[in-house]
């Protein structure tokens, strides 16, 4: 009898756990009773299963202890208890891997596993299999074979999970069951039924043939297995995904046929496959979503919740698809269970029309309070994507998020609603104020740094420019007096700026800065104490340089060349133009609020993409004298997607050269690939320094060959080239099986598509908070003017798009975003050309028949205000 437990003793934690606080030595202590005759199956029982709690728990048994345990447990197989029986197959099952030896027990297990208790049967098989090694195999693959086909359906799918388990050890002995396995697939017994086709699954996945035919053959003859048609929808739908077969494909028909199958568990899998299927139109949608709307309606509640989730994920890609559900959905918001509650308010957020908003609004803040912060964050994940869809509701949505900002909750809820409200802001200037007033109001009282220092950023940025920006500088003020350190700081900056926009407020920051100057920690004192200095010169340029648009270098860029810097001794100042820049600008561009991350951030921070390119290229020798990687393209593909050969690009740009980095790829199994380049022919000035080669291609083994060019030095406007690219190779043919090439080879070439060069590999982007203070910043010494017709162009969005992407800069102030019905707008672009020089290009823009374009083109060197107009005309 197991002792009852009082609900007292549960709620004050002791007695909930009879083993909370077991002793390794004192339980292996105890089981020396093992030894004693006659066997008490109780007692032994109550040991074993304390034995088994801790290691589960993790508790580390060393070998010799574990192995004395395990002999002394084997004796227990002479009493002919059956839950005694079954927990010494548990025992062997946990201790298998850190007992010596445990292949003693192998002849009690297959004299249990081959005789007439079915009890027994099952798990002497499962623990069998566990201590079984490849070469043991042989001796019990003929009770293998019969058990698999076994009457009694525990036995067989025993036999048919430990084949399934045995496959990653051995393949090929478990590979000579299948006829066995078939046999088992066609049992009346669902579990049994379900394993085996498990089992000829995994025997054949790596053989889309093999798999094709056996979906084939299990869609035509049916299954009486709910678990099993789950699973076949599964590897059709992997099986549709790999082969990008469309949705005529008899595949499809099948999963399509599952979701007219009587059991429910078959018919939500068909619709949650039909559903996560890429390139899935509202047609093909309709079956499965009509499916889901039934299961709304559902007197079980898993199902309800199943349905209403995966509507919620169909509404993200197609809100249209799930309108016709929406009456269904408004009756789940007053579902007892508030999950299914909140999904189904979610998911008529992204279907509804812009006149249900304020309803549904009303509906959520009657409940929001009562469910978890993990459901909040759907909530206001939800309410950030209408924002986007209907602009003009952002003040019902905004009164919203500011109540819920008042409410308890975790840093990830806080957060969601505080990413949300910086969206509203960017996304709708006349919400500006209102959403500044709330973040204000929020600061007052936030115990999460980040979010704290994030809003006074925000602050810095968006107060200056608003009609009245002292009202923000009392909030700013207090965070210096009431704060933690990084929250100091963060408004010293914020305050800066205030000072540097408003030259009326700037005898009042200067005092307050003055003030910060006391302060206990340095880092807000060096801060203070810089943009105290900075501001008394009252020079724009200084504070465009310094205050509003900072440093946009990679920090372990800057971090590595200070440190080379360091280690050799020189008379010359550190110049920062040597200092690689950041790689992904943090824009202001936001679409849409990042998933949720539950993990913490890392302490350190990754490397770009662009930084692992400098090290890896500075690791080749030819290459260490080209100096810092100024930037590095997105990948080009220089071949189709289905040919033998598949080869990318990678354009790395320096000062005076640029290294084309080809990744090839060999999909032929019969053929070894040796000293392969990429020969280049160019058609502008520039010279092909050196090639080097990748040794070898084996096959499906990515391998990468460099080839070296120099710039025009003569001519430094040519920054546009295309290069007709050929592959040469040496070719062995080899064995398909075993990879064996042959001894001789010949040579053999592959012609690629043309690579081309443009203006926008020699420019990175660098993001300009405050376009006005940076373009006041470089001056007009070398300002140049032009216009220009873009008579293909038809709306301003188009034209917008093709000078971002043609130029390569970085959209600054939120230019890129063009209002609605407005037939002139300005864009801001910044970016760094190849050398270091700033340029800067603001572009009016004006709609009649075509597009007509005036470009204005600042830099702090004439050559680069050159080549971007030139590259422009």
């Amino acid at each position: 009898m197991i002792k009852k437990f009082d609900k007292k003793d549960e709620e004050s934690g002791s007695g909930s756990n009879p083993f909370q606080h077991l002793e390794k030595s004192a339980v292996l202590q105890e089981a020396r009773i093992f030894n004693e005759t006659p066997i008490n199956p109780r007692r032994c029982l109550h040991i074993l299963t304390k034995i088994i709690y801790l290691l589960n728990q993790g508790e580390h048994f060393g070998t010799t202890e574990a192995t004395e345990a395990f002999f002394a447990m084997t004796r227990l197989f002479q009493s002919n208890d059956q839950t005694l029986r079954r927990m010494c197959y548990l025992t062997i099952k946990e201790m298998a891997n850190i007992s010596e030896d445990v292949i003693i027990v192998t002849s009690s297990l297959t004299k249990d596993m081959t005789g007439k208790e079915d009890v027994y049967r099952g798990p002497a098989i499962r623990a069998l299999c566990r201590i079984t090694d490849t070469t043991m195999l042989q001796a019990i693959e003929r009770y293998m074979k019969q058990a698999i086909v076994d009457k009694v359906p525990s036995v067989s799918s025993s036999a048919l999970v430990s084949s399934l388990h045995m496959v990653k050890m051995s393949y090929d002995v478990v590979k000579r069951w299948v006829n066995e396995a078939q046999e088992a697939a066609s049992s009346d017994n669902i579990m049994v039924q379900y394993h085996a086709l498990g089992l000829l699954y995994h025997l054949r996945k790596n053989d889309r043939l093999a798999v094709t035919k056996m979906l084939n053959k299990f869609t035509k003859s049916g299954l009486k297995s709910p678990f099993a048609y789950c699973m076949l929808i599964r590897i059709a739908s992997k099986l549709l995904d790999e082969t990008e077969a469309g949705h005529d494909s008899p595949l499809f028909d099948f999963i399509e046929s599952c979701l007219r199958n009587k059991n429910e568990m078959v018919v939500y899998e068909a619709a949650s496959a039909i559903v996560h299927m890429p390139n899935c139109t509202a047609r093909e949608l309709a079956p499965a979503v009509s499916v889901l709307q039934l299961f709304c309606s559902s007197p079980k509640a898993a199902l309800r919740y199943a349905a209403v989730r995966t509507l919620n994920k169909v509404a993200m890609k197609h809100p249209s698809a799930v309108t016709a559900c929406n009456l269904d959905l408004e009756n789940l918001i007053t579902d007892s269970n508030r999950s299914i509650a909140t999904l189904a308010i979610t998911t008529l957020l992204k279907t509804g029309s812009e006149s249900s908003v304020d309803r549904l609004m009303k509906q959520i803040s009657s409940f929001v309070s009562e469910i978890s912060d993990e459901f909040k964050v759907v909530v206001v994940q939800a309410i950030s994507a209408l924002c986007q869809k209907y602009p003009r509701k952002h003040s019902v949505m905004m009164n919203f998020l500011s109540n819920m900002l008042r409410d308890d909750g975790g840093f990830e809820y806080k957060r969601a609603i505080v990413d949300c409200i910086i969206s509203i802001i960017e996304e709708n200037p006349e919400s500006k104020e209102t959403g500044l007033a709330h973040l204000c109001e929020f600061i007052e009282d936030c115990e999460h740094t980040v979010l704290a220092t994030k809003i006074l950023h925000l602050l810095g940025k968006e107060g200056p420019r608003t009609p009245q920006p002292s009202k923000y500088i009392r909030f700013i003020f207090n965070r210096v007096v009431l704060e933690s350190e990084a929250v100091r700081a963060a408004a010293v900056s914020a305050l800066a700026k205030f000072g540097a926009q408003n030259d009326d407020l700037l005898p009042s920051v200067l005092v307050l800065m003055q003030r910060c100057m006391m302060d206990s920690d340095d880092e807000v004192r060096d801060r203070a104490t810089f943009y105290m200095n900075v501001l008394q010169q009252k020079q724009k340029a200084l504070n465009a340089a310094y205050i509003f648009n900072g440093l946009s270098v990679s920090i372990p860029g800057l971090e590595k060349s200070l440190h080379q810097y360091t280690l050799e001794p020189t008379e010359k100042p550190f110049d920062m133009k040597s200092v690689p820049l950041a790689t992904t600008p943090l824009t202001e561009q936001k679409t849409e609020i990042a998933p949720v991350a539950t993990s913490k951030l890392p302490e350190k921070l990754a490397p770009s993409r662009q930084d692992i390119y400098q090290e890896q290229l500075a690791a080749i020798p030819e290459f260490q004298n080209l100096g810092p990687l100024f930037k590095s393209s997105d990948q080009v593909q220089l071949t189709e997607a289905e040919t033998e050969y598949v080869v990318r690009c990678v354009k790395h740009t320096f000062a005076r050269h640029m290294v084309f980095q080809f990744d090839c790829t060999n999909t032929l199994n019969d053929q070894l690939l040796q000293k392969v380049v990429v020969q280049m022919e160019p058609s502008e000035s520039y010279e092909v320094v050196h090639y080097i080669p990748a040794p070898s291609l084996p096959y499906s083994q990515p391998g990468s060959c460099y080839t070296l060019v120099h710039l025009p030095d003569d001519d430094p406007t040519a920054v546009s080239c295309t290069f007709s690219c050929t592959m040469k190779y040496l070719v062995k043919d080899c064995d398909p099986n075993t990879g064996e090439p042959d001894d001789d080879g010949y040579d053999d070439e592959y012609v690629l598509e043309d690579l081309e060069v443009t203006v926008a590999d020699h420019i990175q982007k660098v993001l300009k908070p405050n376009f006005g203070a940076a373009w006041e910043e470089v001056g007009d010494e070398f300002e140049k003017e032009e216009t220009f017709a873009l008579a293909s162009v038809r709306t301003l969005d188009e034209a917008v798009g093709n000078i971002i992407s043609f130029l390569g800069m970085q959209p600054c102030e939120r230019s890129d975003k063009v209002p609605e019905n407005k037939n002139s707008h300005v864009l801001f672009l910044a970016g760094v050309f190849r050398g270091g020089h700033d340029a800067l290009v603001r572009a009016r823009l004006a709609l009649a028949d075509g597009v007509t374009m005036q470009v204005t083109v600042r830099s702090s060197e004439e050559t680069v205000v050159d080549v971007i107009l030139a590259s422009v005309g």
